[in-house]
């Protein structure tokens, strides 16, 4: 049943293209901005990746500190304790320069400048928290969409899982999307991060929540991936196809806002969480089991047939919506195994007296699974894990 109400949110202005990092003295001046965190990770220091945005940073002439002891994967008391270092200080702006993990922490800082509440609050009660600080966000992998949706995802140890906060006043005030950020990826990680851009937009397509609104987004980011992820990754000097990933994670995410993922990204939250699988690579692994238990589905296969015909430009001429379907299950497939990401979870450590919990666990995610076209049982959860544990 097609949605009867739907919104779109987005950042206030969003920066691409050449020498992007360039406005940032213009959007700090523009907010008003006097004392600046900086948060980002000590890899990206280390690659000097960060050096272009302290520069821009010194040419705003604001008062700066740079916070960049930044788990990967973090849990929420991981974030608390980041948070805590950084109220008090008197900052009125976030400048976020990272991934995933990053960004999140800064939104999540964003809204925590207060004392009412902290992460373990949002955990049981998202919405009661509100904006307190504007935020740039800097993404430099091509992957998350986090740096435009009103996300943030959190490990939760005691229950072996990650969760999702969602407010709206998460949501990025100024988002930079510069190529030069992810030139030198490591490929592992670039193909990863942008099969996690490739989930994000086909699973928005085909979500009981899909609208008008996240449509246009999520075809022509789906589009824009599996014609460039390819080479993105392949090749470092090929920054139009990397600048064409960033635009289309971007797209991913504002589908993500629009509309929301489904049972990819429900069953993976348990390997993140308990295994510390990266969440890109598990999303990645299950893509394909998802897709091709979603094809039972005469809904989905038409909306993957549409997806087809959009992403599709070549002489290869399939006229029925199931040929078209199960072609691009293949084609996507296709680029998973090039990408060389890893298939089976006993590299990570999954044994197979792990599978009950595992289905237990994915089974809590019903915020996404609600969105899968779908229904998703235990039996169904139980085949896709074991697939991936050959």
């Amino acid at each position: 049943m097609a949605l009867e109400k739907y919104s779109l949110k987005l950042p206030k202005a969003v920066y691409s293209g050449k020498e992007s990092m360039d406005n940032i003295p213009e959007i700090l001046k523009a907010a008003g901005a006097k004392k600046v965190a900086a948060f980002t990770d000590k890899g990206l220091r280390k690659l000097g990746l960060f050096d272009l945005v302290e520069v821009q940073l010194k040419k705003s002439e604001v008062e700066f500190d740079i916070y960049d002891d930044f788990p990967a994967e973090p849990s929420y008391q991981a974030v608390q304790a980041v948070i805590d270092q950084f109220k008090g200080k008197g900052y009125d702006f976030i400048v976020a320069c990272g991934g995933g993990s990053v960004m999140d922490t800064a939104k999540l800082a964003s809204i925590l400048v207060t004392d009412e509440y902290g992460v373990k609050e949002l955990l049981d009660d998202p919405k009661r928290a509100k904006k307190c600080l504007q935020i740039l966000t800097i993404p430099t992998t091509a992957g998350t969409g986090a740096e435009c949706t009103p996300n943030a995802i959190v490990g939760v140890p005691e229950k072996e899982v990650k969760i999702g906060i969602v407010n709206d006043n998460m949501m990025s005030d100024y988002v930079i999307l510069d190529a030069r950020l992810i030139e030198n990826l490591p490929r592992a990680i670039a193909a990863s991060t942008g099969v996690d851009a490739m989930c994000h937009c086909i699973e928005c397509y085909t979500s009981n929540k899909a609208n008008a609104f996240s449509d246009t987004f999520a075809l022509r980011g789906f589009d824009m991936i599996m014609n460039n992820i390819v080479k993105a990754c392949d090749d470092k000097t090929a920054l139009t196809e990397k600048n064409n990933m960033q635009i289309a994670a971007f797209y991913g995410g504002v589908a993500i806002t629009a509309s929301g993922t489904t049972a990819v990204h429900a069953l993976s939250y348990p390997l993140g969480g308990k295994y510390h699988v990266a969440h890109g690579t598990s999303n990645a692994m299950l893509l394909i089991p998802v897709m091709k238990m979603n094809a039972a589905n005469e809904e989905f296969r038409k909306r993957m047939a549409e997806a087809w015909d959009a992403a599709y430009h070549g002489d290869k001429k399939l006229t029925t919506v199931d040929e078209k379907a199960y072609a691009l299950i293949d084609w996507m497939d296709e680029i998973v195994k090039h990408l060389e990401i890893p298939t089976d979870l006993k590299e990570f450590g999954v044994k197979s007296d792990d599978l009950e919990g595992l289905v237990a666990a994915g089974l809590q995610q019903q915020r996404l699974l609600v969105n899968n076209m779908l229904e998703v049982t235990a039996e169904d959860a139980r085949k896709i894990y074991l697939q991936v544990m050959a």
